[in-house]
């Protein structure tokens, strides 16, 4: 069992949450997850750790409203608590100076992306960041970016709040003012993901990107998070979750992601109406 130590809202349907969790404080690294579940007969969920707190003993994740286990831990309080967390999982983030690295990150995405750049920030790198939301109201840790970033660029898209557009479209400005960028790092909805590689690929920068592929033991024994990278199947839980984004097949992710959809939003939508009446 695992406390919930605090609990804040970031924006719509996004929720930040700190967590005991001792002995993965003290491990952790930038890139890896964790594996939870709300109760004996949950769901096992793949979530980032975004900071952690190795003397306080606490993790802390970033995660978005979008299914029934989703809602059920946004709905828990400080106090509350986890049935199990496990972790810290996944290959971290290769870390060394590099020299100028962008870090773009998308909706829910900039907390995955926040962690990678203050590691890169630590070796030495030039960051750049670029992070971005549909609109002003769901842009997450703009200045907690800020500090560890040479250079912030914020975008919407209704350009309710900084560069009015995608964040694909910012990157492709930093390119053409001729920024020498020897890495980029990519992290958010699969289609922007895919975009950012299609920018970065004619200029043969290599970008990483973190996959969020449906995973269930997170140990390579199921099978489910298997994706293609480069032609052969890879296991996001044990051989990612950071892959080569040029060799991603996006066709075949996105079509896995949607497999368990209408089973999804049957829970989620059976949880709403039992719990808030919606």
């Amino acid at each position: 069992m695992n406390k919930i130590i605090e609990k804040t809202d970031l924006s719509e349907n996004v929720v930040k949450m700190v967590i005991d969790a001792p002995a993965i404080a003290k491990k952790r690294k930038a890139g890896q997850f964790i594996i939870l579940k709300m109760n004996e007969k949950g769901e096992r969920i793949p979530l980032t750790i975004v900071d952690s707190d190795a003397a306080a003993g606490t993790v802390t994740i970033i995660f978005q409203i979008v299914g029934k286990t989703t809602a059920m831990l946004a709905d828990a309080k400080a106090g509350d608590m986890i049935a199990d967390v496990q972790g810290p999982l996944g290959n971290p983030t290769e870390i060394e100076n590099f020299g100028t690295v962008v870090c773009v990150g998308g909706g829910v995405g900039v907390g995955v992306v926040y962690p990678i750049a203050v590691a890169l920030k630590k070796a030495g790198n030039k960051v750049i960041s670029i992070i971005g939301a549909r609109t002003k109201d769901l842009l997450i840790l703009e200045e907690e970016t800020k500090k560890v970033s040479d250079r912030l660029i914020v975008t919407t898209d209704d350009g309710s709040y900084g560069f009015h557009g995608f964040v694909s479209q910012a990157l492709q400005n930093v390119i053409d003012e001729g920024e020498k960028i020897s890495r980029v790092f990519a992290i958010g909805p699969v289609p922007m993901m895919r975009v950012v590689c299609n920018v970065t690929r004619p200029c043969n920068i290599k970008t990483v990107v973190s996959l969020n592929s449906i995973m269930v033991d997170a140990t390579g024994m199921c099978g489910a998070c298997r994706v293609s990278v480069g032609g052969e199947t890879k296991f996001t839980c044990v051989d990612g979750p950071e892959f080569d984004g040029h060799k991603v097949d996006f066709d075949l992710l996105t079509s896995r992601l949607r497999m368990y959809a209408s089973e999804e939003k049957q829970a989620f939508d059976n949880y709403r109406c039992e719990c808030h009446g919606k």
